[in-house]
């Protein structure tokens, strides 16, 4: 990952926040092309939706032992990945090494149930439709509890929206169900869903023990600062506030194949530290997807530069406050943003494509893909200015703010203190561009480990810049559009919704029909950009540089990868 981001995969989204371009809210992924230096990738042609780039290496082929140092974003406060604060990207990505996953999506976006977990799983029924799982009998928690019908039963009862003392990050899918039961022995679970849920795999991903999140004290403040129970390959050797580390190891307790490292260690670093510590051989791999750090890794000899589309997208989002409560205000900062230009910003010295982005629900990659920005996503100047107008923000002159009512239009545009230089471009290019339209943008740096809990989460911004990373299934980046209920805000940060757009989204994710689900996910992206809900800029490829010899990680695109595989090559 690289930048602010937040959480990934069925799991929840990724937000990365703009310190690196984009804080991000979930996780990277992988492709084919193997150790290859794509450092001449061409401009012109974006790999496949199924590329990945991550040095896949049988397991014979892998040295036992051995440590991956790996940079963190920000410090981890919230470890329950499905609770609404705990939805950042790099401790979704640590709970799906420490935690079950029934599922692994392969390169493809395809989902192949985990063995050491899941030994099937099938509907058996689609009036209603009923999901039946069959785990595999090895598989135990920590505390030697076997996973049982009672951690889906108790996921379910804390996601389902239907107890307001719970904080779900999300609750669609798991407000679909009517029923978790055991089945014919305690190996297997039945779940029964009041109404179709096409990308019911997507739930449970990952498994939580029902021992720490059956109340909502425990799902809610039992994860905080800690994990208190794992079920997965590795557990939390250690973590260390004063020296913002955690290290992850090997579980003697598996019951699968021994994973290939002795420890993956974490280490937070701000953003353009990162590029350093790489060179300084202080950690493994970093981002490469701006242009100062892209210049100085593909120098380095000991670098190989992996590169792979993911599920991620970079977008400024409006806050709901003040000036812009008014949809005429939001509507006239889209057009007011020229995208093309704010793209080539972020994109500037690295000869990787940024592909303009016009979906806010789908990638250009992606089955089903329409731009639908129409004349939000356009730049029009004089069409922004006609709508302050309306709005009755008085022209005071060129290059000076608007003024209504004796108040200037000042607004705040959030980045954070560690943000990299290319965050830091593509605000100080939107505040240049909202000044032609009479809107003063004032650029407040916060601190980094405030940004997302201080602020995005609680929508104390006008604007601010992160990445959604790893929301696929589509169904995923679902509660960023949502109508939040009463305090809880699931991910749509900026509060912004309409009974319309909740509607046609509830009824995509329930449409087993993939091209009909599409049309709908198209038809509420229309009206999110009517809203002036966010104004999306690009999606981001994947450009990482790693140390040469490392194995099974890199640019995964959609896929997850298989810990126990990742290694150092013989």
């Amino acid at each position: 990952m690289d930048a602010a981001s937040r959480p990934r995969r069925p799991l929840a989204r990724t937000l990365v926040a703009a310190a690196a371009l984009a804080l991000v809210v979930t996780g990277c992924s992988s492709s084919s092309s193997g150790s290859g230096n794509s450092s001449d990738a061409s401009q012109s042609a974006a790999p496949r939706a199924d590329a990945e780039d991550i040095n896949p290496q049988p397991l014979d082929e892998v040295k036992d032992g051995g440590e991956l140092r790996s940079p963190l974003q920000q410090w981890v406060t919230q470890w329950n990945p499905l609770q609404v604060d705990g939805t950042y990207g790099d401790s979704v990505e640590i709970m799906k090494m420490i935690e079950p996953m029934l599922f692994r999506i392969d390169a493809s976006g395809t989902y192949q149930p985990v063995p050491e977990f899941l030994q099937s799983a099938k509907v058996i029924s689609t009036s209603p439709q009923v999901v039946q799982y069959t785990l595999n009998p090895k598989a135990k928690w920590s505390d030697g509890k076997p996973l049982s019908y009672l951690d889906f039963k108790a996921v379910w009862q804390a996601t389902n929206g239907k107890n307001t003392a719970y904080n779900p990050a999300f609750t669609n899918g798991y407000n679909q169900i009517s029923d978790v039961s055991q089945g014919d022995d305690p190996t297997q679970v039945k779940v029964t869903f009041s109404q179709p849920f096409a990308d019911w795999q997507s739930l449970f991903y990952p498994l939580l023990p029902a021992a720490a999140i059956s109340t909502p004290d425990d799902f809610n403040k039992a994860w905080i600062e800690k994990v208190p129970i794992t079920g997965g390959a590795f557990k939390i050797g250690s973590i260390d506030k004063s020296a913002q580390t955690i290290t992850v190891v090997p579980d003697p307790n598996w019951w699968g194949t021994k994973p290939k490292l002795d420890k993956f260690t974490y280490r937070v670093l701000s953003q353009p530290a990162m590029t350093q510590a790489f060179l300084n051989n202080e950690i493994d791999w970093t981002g490469a997807g701006r242009a100062d750090a892209y210049s100085q890794l593909k120098a380095d000899p000991n670098a190989v530069i992996r590169t792979s589309y993911p599920w991620d997208e970079v977008h400024i989002a409006f806050g709901s406050n003040g000036p812009m409560a008014d949809q005429k205000v939001r509507q006239a900062l889209e057009k007011a943003l020229d995208r093309q230009a704010l793209t080539k910003v972020a994109g500037q010295g690295v000869p990787v494509p940024f592909p303009v982005l016009g979906n806010h629900l789908l990638m250009t990659n992606q089955a089903g893909y329409q731009d639908n920005s129409g004349e939000w996503g356009k730049y029009d100047l004089a069409g922004a200015k006609k709508l302050l107008d309306e709005a009755g923000w008085k022209d005071a002159g060129a290059g000076k703010p608007r003024t209504k009512d004796g108040q200037t239009l000042e607004l705040h545009y959030i980045i954070s203190d560690g943000a990299a230089q290319q965050s830091v471009d593509l605000a100080t290019a939107a505040q240049n561009m909202l000044l032609q339209a009479g809107v003063k943008v004032d650029v407040d740096k916060v601190p980094a480990n405030d940004l997302t809990d201080k602020y995005i989460n609680l929508g104390k911004f006008d604007l601010a810049s992160w990445r959604n990373t790893g929301s696929f299934p589509p169904s995923l980046i679902v509660p960023s559009y949502q109508m939040p209920a009463g305090d809880n805000v699931f991910q749509n940060y900026s509060k912004l919704s309409t009974p319309e757009i909740d509607g046609l989204l509830k009824q995509a994710e329930s449409t087993l029909d993939p091209a009909q689900a599409a049309k709908l996910y198209n038809q509420a992206d229309a009206k999110i950009w009517e809203l002036g809900h966010s104004v999306e800029i690009y999606q981001r490829p994947y450009v990482g540089a790693y140390r040469k010899g490392l194995a099974n990680f890199g640019s995964a695109g959609l896929a997850d990868f298989d810990y126990t595989k990742v290694g150092w090559q013989k």
